[in-house]
């Protein structure tokens, strides 16, 4: 095994084009399309990619579960010189089809300016090495070059995480770059002019809206799609079947990969106590202040395994799910307690025999 084997099976979390580079390989040797400028594949083989499907033999994984005609907006609006942005709920796969989109287009995903209230201008545009710049001046050497700033100068996809975390000043910097498609360096006397094939996809997240608003101005500058939450009950339970599966494999969790009944167990109570309603629409149901997303789900049950693999016998049973259950749920302890405390005692509780192993042991940790 070379180094580099080695240290690519040590990475905690490969990026989804060395995760998925068997794929993308094979998408690109059985390409027919007109590949746009800057891009490694057709929009064609990207959608392949995104959605699944075959290519010369080789069998596509879906990355997206959810309306196709959304993933053909998306591809679409970054043939063009339109920047794209992604907004939906929490779990809504934004970064997983932005960091999958961009892989696909680019083949390298790491370009990312991850949004928070203490992102500044230059993690936008520039700063300097200032050491250097003291010992000589601004000079090239000495320039450090944003993600944004090295998508354009390779022509290439940047990414913007939780765009509506930073501070509107910070957001206005991207209204020059989406219009001019060129970074002024003032010390310099020069400008960065963004080569063939370069573009940005955000994020954001609706539960951020009020925190720092996106101007008028920006928003006009994005091609905006919202990604809604799963459709359907069946929809929602394979998007976790699938990741789970995968998540399991990659950390290579010593425990058996969740049954049928236990994935629609946690997917039903993460659906009603999202929309604060039974399945059967007969009840309304209180919800927790906290994100109850697909994602949660997927981290829920991975971590549940992790624990029956660790502390049991590598069966996930009822007591491991009530634990994740019990995490997931309850994030505010006075408020978030007695939301699932009613949850178990009009909803869980009357729902038969099935139920009353995972109630028990949610009613025990509870109390």
């Amino acid at each position: 095994m070379t180094m580099d084997q080695q240290s690519l099976e040590e990475v905690l979390r490969q990026p989804a084009e060395l995760l998925y580079r068997h794929e993308l390989e094979a998408l690109k040797a059985a390409d027919t399309g007109k590949v746009p400028a800057g891009w490694q594949m057709s929009p064609q083989s990207v959608l392949t990619f995104i959605t699944g499907g075959e290519a010369g033999g080789v069998k596509i994984t879906p990355k997206y579960i959810g309306n196709k005609r959304l993933v053909e907006m998306a591809i679409a609006t970054l043939v063009t010189d339109r920047a794209l942005l992604l907004i939906g709920e929490p779990g809504t796969a934004k970064s997983w089809l932005s960091e999958n989109l961009t892989a696909a287009i680019y083949g390298n995903s790491g370009l990312v300016v991850q949004g928070t209230a203490g992102t500044t201008e230059e993690q936008v545009r520039y700063s300097w090495n200032y050491a250097m710049l003291l010992a000589n001046g601004p000079t090239p050497e000495a320039l450090v070059k944003s993600p944004i700033m090295r998508a354009m100068e390779a022509g290439g996809i940047a990414r913007f995480e939780e765009i509506s975390r930073c501070a509107s000043e910070v957001q206005d910097a991207l209204i020059s770059i989406l219009s001019e498609k060129t970074i002024s360096i003032a010390e310099l006397g020069r400008e960065m002019n963004a080569r063939k094939g370069f573009s940005i996809i955000a994020t954001a997240n609706t539960r951020d809206r009020g925190v720092n608003d996106m101007s008028a101005a920006l928003k006009r500058r994005f091609n905006i799609i919202v990604l809604p939450a799963p459709s359907d009950l069946e929809t929602e339970i394979e998007i976790v079947r699938k990741r789970v599966g995968e998540i399991a494999a990659q950390y290579d969790l010593q425990a058996a990969v969740p049954g049928e009944e236990a994935l629609r167990k946690v997917v039903t109570i993460f659906r009603e106590l999202r929309s604060g309603m039974s399945l059967d629409q007969k009840e309304k149901i209180k919800s927790p202040g906290g994100a109850i997303s697909t994602a949660e789900a997927i981290s829920l049950l991975t971590g549940s395994m992790a624990l029956a693999a660790s502390f049991g016998d590598g069966e996930l049973r009822d007591a491991d799910l009530a634990a994740g259950l019990q995490g997931a749920v309850v994030k505010d302890d006075d408020k978030d307690r007695l939301v699932w405390q009613e949850y178990l005692t009009n909803i869980m509780k009357k729902r038969g025999e099935a139920w009353r192993g995972l109630y028990n042991a949610c009613q025990e940790l509870n109390s």
